[in-house]
């Protein structure tokens, strides 16, 4: 099925959707950090969001427009984590049955979160099996509606609910950010950042951040085309693996993008630390890297104000104790 791109009316009418089911998380400051990077940092606490994570805002909207009928059958979803346990919220707050496709490696965490939640889970291997391919046959033989991670403009637009939320903010705050930071996986987030950002700060720039030898939107953005990842697996930053960046979403993200960061598992780990011990939050690895991207000088923030979203809090206990023992 062929969608269209959304707009930025449809993340207004998500905002309005998810508003009595999702949390308006905080934007706040914190002096070490902007010390420490040179000028003035302002945090989105998405870690703080229902399910620990932004994804749970792209679910509910999504999930929320189905037909009466497509509720019964239920959804299938595939996901390392963050969007499996925000579809599996979201369809325990509808009402519906969901399965969830997620990689043996994912942490166990999120698998719990999955479970906990009601959700039917599905493992795979990622480096030998298709998680489209397992999802499409749940769904050819349940009814079940697939949602994907990033490729749907439902999601896109639920997601593009936090930067709404970020400039509206700052509007109120009488700030203008010259730049924003956040992880890049599949690119729902920031391609739907972009279009709140496009209609409300138009002169904020946008970067995405990924982990090193996964910067497939890095490598699609130099060649003007679609790349995919140059490896599979192998990487602390679980929540940004994905192999190739959607066709919605880099139809976007080709336009609104200002440049990529990246940044290496060492640089992410450092950022969960400083989070824990400066800002006395909890992220997980592919959630801080846009800290990370500004911590290490992947990214400029001095003599600027900087926006940079903490997109994930579902860490497993024994990959902090590494980050802040390390």
């Amino acid at each position: 099925m062929t969608h269209a791109l959304p707009v930025f009316d449809d993340v207004a009418a998500a905002a309005e959707r998810i508003r009595s089911h999702a949390v308006r998380t905080p934007l706040l400051s914190n002096a070490v950090l902007d010390e420490r990077v040179g000028g003035r940092v302002l945090i989105k606490l998405e870690c703080l969001q229902r399910t620990g994570s932004f994804k749970f805002r792209g679910a509910f909207n999504a999930l929320s427009q189905f037909d009466a009928e497509q509720r019964k059958a239920g959804v299938v979803a595939f996901s390392s984590g963050n969007h499996a346990q925000g579809i599996a919220e979201a369809a325990r707050l509808l009402d519906m049955p969901a399965t969830i496709v997620m990689p043996r490696d994912a942490p166990e965490v999120k698998k719990r979160g999955v479970i906990s939640r009601g959700a039917g889970l599905k493992l795979y291997d990622r480096e030998t099996e298709s998680r489209e391919e397992i999802s499409n046959a749940i769904a050819a033989e349940t009814g079940a509606t697939v949602i994907p991670s990033y490729d749907h403009p439902h999601i896109m637009a639920g997601q593009g609910t936090c930067g709404l939320e970020v400039f509206e903010d700052l509007a109120e705050m009488g700030v203008e950010a010259d730049q924003l930071a956040c992880c890049l996986g599949g690119g729902g987030l920031i391609s739907g950042i972009g279009l709140a950002a496009g209609e409300l700060s138009p002169g904020t720039r946008l970067y995405g951040v990924e982990p090193e030898g996964f910067e497939d939107h890095k490598l699609s953005l130099q060649a003007g085309h679609r790349v995919e990842s140059p490896r599979k697996s192998g990487s602390i930053c679980d929540a940004l693996l994905t192999p190739m960046p959607g066709v919605l979403t880099f139809a976007l993200n080709e336009k609104q993008l200002t440049d990529v960061a990246v940044v290496t598992d060492d640089e992410a780990m450092v950022a969960v630390r400083f989070a824990f011990e400066t800002l006395k939050l909890v992220v997980e690895p592919g959630g801080a890297v846009a800290l990370a991207s500004l911590l290490s000088g992947k990214l400029d923030g001095r003599d600027r104000t900087s926006v940079i979203v903490l997109t994930g809090g579902n860490i497993d206990p024994a990959v902090m104790s590494q980050a802040i023992s390390a």
